[in-house]
Order: structure tokens, then C-alpha cells, then sequence
């Protein structure tokens, strides 16, 4: 089906990371999600995990002090986390200098 929703969890690949999650042995949980988020991060140029990794950083959100548990049909909720998410994730543009302007004395 692809996609269904807005939410970490509402496409094929993040639903089969979760299930995969739940048939695991619990020891290995954390393994399964540190390893996307890895792959992630090394990745370069096309990055065949985002929703995987999507999904795997909904959950860590989830555990931090005030995270919030996970809720797939709040689409608010996943609004502002990916809100966020991109203000940690992403760089600040760059500041370039138009003009190179003295003003007189």
C-alpha cells in the first residue's frame, strides 16, 4: 500500500521495522534501532532507510524525559516533533554577505 498517513509509523517500511521490533528478542531491540539511526546518519546520497529511521527516532523521542508516548494517530503530535526534529537535524543556512558596505563617517 506505501503510504497511508503522516504519522512514523503510516508506510510499509516503517510498519515492517516495527513488527520486526515486536517478533525480536527484547536484548536485541535497542541494537535494531541503533543500527538504523546509524545507517542513517552515514548514509550519503539516496538514503533507502528514512522511514525506518523515521520510525526508529519517533521511538527514542518517545523515551526522553517528557517525550510523549508514541501515538500514531495524533498527527499534531507528529507535527511538531518532526518540527523538532528538523530544527535539531538541520543546519542553519548559511550566512552570506550580499553587500560588503562601509558607511560614511
Amino acid at each position: 500500500m506505501g503510504t497511508w498517513g503522516i504519522g512514523p509509523f503510516d508506510n510499509d517500511a516503517a510498519a515492517d521495522f516495527a513488527a520486526g521490533l515486536d517478533e525480536a528478542e527484547p536484548e536485541r531491540r535497542v541494537a535494531m534501532v541503533r543500527d538504523v539511526l546509524v545507517r542513517t546518519v552515514d548514509a550519503t546520497g539516496w538514503l533507502a532507510d528514512a522511514d525506518e529511521a523515521v520510525a526508529a527516532a519517533a521511538l527514542v523521542a518517545a523515551q526522553c524525559p517528557g517525550g510523549e508516548p508514541v501515538d500514531p494517530d495524533d498527527a499534531q503530535q507528529w507535527q511538531a516533533s518532526l518540527a523538532r526534529l528538523r530544527a535539531v537535524l538541520v543546519p542553519p543556512p548559511p550566512t552570506i554577505p550580499l553587500f560588503d558596505v562601509e558607511r560614511p563617517a
